[in-house]
């Protein structure tokens, strides 16, 4: 628990502390595109999931902001489903789930731009991207890839857990090697912050 607090912290302490640039949500937009190089050259497809992870603020302004978010993302016609959670260590999550990865890009950059209009962008911390594998064997072997997205640094970086506490790294590198013409992705390895599921085959959010 420690150590995972930890990596949360570092995701918006340390990489605002040596932040390159003033995140911007429209970034996001670029995982419309990459999308499908991760299909036509990866074999990783959306797994019609995605997150928004918020350090929470006792602040009634705060709260107004994330209802009104709730009111606009529950709300909608789109066919998204949102969920808001707390996590065990205090974080809240914007959960999206949709067929269509278009609704999940635009969920979570309404989201965001909302937060950082309200100027609680310092609290947004990741917005995270879920694939799996296109010949995955069923749901005892179901894994996930992520695209994380770290507003402190305005990059992207893979995340590939393989276990419990353990990353692939070599999936991590293919990913970065072959969408870095395609997206913004986060040079320095340091700041590939892990977001542990729960339990292997989970997500950050669970």
């Amino acid at each position: 628990m420690g150590l995972f607090r930890a990596v949360r912290q570092l995701l918006g302490v340390s990489a605002e502390t040596a932040a390159t640039r003033d995140a911007d949500p429209d970034d996001l937009f670029e995982m419309s595109t990459a999308t499908l190089t991760m299909e036509a050259n990866l074999g990783f497809v959306p797994a019609g999931k995605a997150g928004l992870c918020i350090a929470d603020v006792e602040s009634t302004e705060f709260r107004d902001a994330v209802e009104e978010v709730r009111e606009i993302l529950t709300v909608g016609e789109s066919g998204t489903l949102a969920e808001f959670r707390e996590d065990s260590y205090g974080y809240q999550w914007i959960v999206l789930e949709a067929e269509e990865f278009e609704d999940l890009v635009t969920g979570v950059h309404y989201a965001s731009k909302t937060l950082i209009d309200r100027e609680f962008g310092s609290r947004l911390q990741a917005a995270v991207f879920a694939f799996e594998a296109t010949d995955r064997a069923g749901p005892e072997t179901e894994s996930y890839v992520y695209w994380v997205y770290s507003f402190r640094r305005g990059t992207f970086y893979p995340f590939v857990p393989s276990g419990e506490q353990s990353r692939d790294q070599s999936t991590e590198l293919k990913l970065s090697g072959v969408l870095e013409s395609e997206m913004t992705v986060e040079e320095n390895r340091e700041y590939w912050y892990p977001l542990w599921p729960d339990r292997p085959g989970g997500h950050p959010w669970a």
